[in-house]
């Protein structure tokens, strides 16, 4: 297996430490490199800032963050509710504070959670009437049990990256969907932040994607790329974090335009910021 180097990239939020982000050439995939160890993982979330466990509302940022994800919540139930399904059995696996769950069972189907932190899976239970589990509780489900597996931003977390894969394809009917959002470091906006990057995120993110790294790694497991879809919002809130860490502060019309500017560049390249990944079993 190829590796070297391609970057260094800075952990930003929370720590301040320096890390590694090493191409793995045969996968097209970047991995976070020293990688936290497991036990140590969590203090890198320890922060009133980690915006996916909280509902507040007190920056620029994370206003714009939760008007782009009540925007893509009806969107991510459209296309769930666009796969030919048996059950209507969904598992999120790090829904956060549960807010796709919510509107999900709103839109009638069965919904089943994986959240670890304990804040947000607080918040989550309190929407979802307790239908989200601690990560342990993956090991529990029987075999086939779900028609959809959605992870929205969440594999790029995962350390056991192998192990999940294989345990998700295990959950999944064999005629059931995969879906996957991850963002592409091969996006304009990614290469225009260079190490600022906010979806580096280091050592939060130990893994990082292109659209060739997906299809690669999840042949390997007997899935096939079924469809993509562009997250267009993605590369304007990430570039707003990135001026952040780059010059000191937010800079909402230069980050609009390096959003606006990664998204039309991604019409003719696809390589866009974000992308949702529909993952069928071959």
């Amino acid at each position: 297996m190829s590796q070297s180097t391609f970057l260094k990239v800075k952990d930003h939020s929370i720590s301040g430490e320096e890390f590694q982000l090493i191409l793995n050439e045969d996968l097209h995939m970047l991995e976070t490199c020293p990688a936290p160890a497991e036990d140590k993982l969590s203090q890198y979330y320890k922060s009133e800032d980690y915006i996916s466990h909280t509902d507040s509302k007190r920056n620029l940022f994370e206003y714009a963050y939760h008007f782009i994800r009540s925007r893509a919540l009806k969107k991510k139930v459209n296309l769930i509710n666009s796969f030919s399904t048996d059950s209507k059995s969904l598992l999120d696996v790090g829904c956060g504070t549960g807010d796709f769950l919510k509107v999900a069972k709103e839109s009638g189907w069965n919904i089943t959670g994986i959240e670890p932190n304990i804040e947000a899976r607080k918040i989550a239970n309190d929407k979802t009437g307790y239908s989200v589990y601690e990560i342990e509780q993956l090991l529990e489900f029987e075999e086939n049990s779900f028609d959809v597996i959605t992870l929205w931003h969440v594999l790029e977390h995962l350390p056991k990256l192998t192990m999940h894969i294989n345990l998700f394809k295990r959950l999944l009917k064999s005629n059931g969907v995969l879906v996957i959002a991850v963002p592409n470091y091969k996006s304009y906006d990614a290469k225009h932040y260079k190490s600022y990057w906010a979806a580096y995120d280091v050592p939060r993110h130990l893994w990082h994607f292109s659209r060739q790294s997906i299809k690669t790694l999840f042949s390997k497991f007997g899935f096939t790329v079924d469809k993509t879809i562009p997250m267009l919002f993605d590369s304007y809130y990430v570039s707003l974090l990135s001026e952040k860490y780059k010059s000191g502060f937010m800079n909402p019309f230069k980050a609009f335009w390096i959003g606006l500017k990664s998204n039309i560049k991604a019409k003719r390249t696809k390589e866009y910021s974000s992308i949702i990944y529909i993952l069928k079993q071959s």
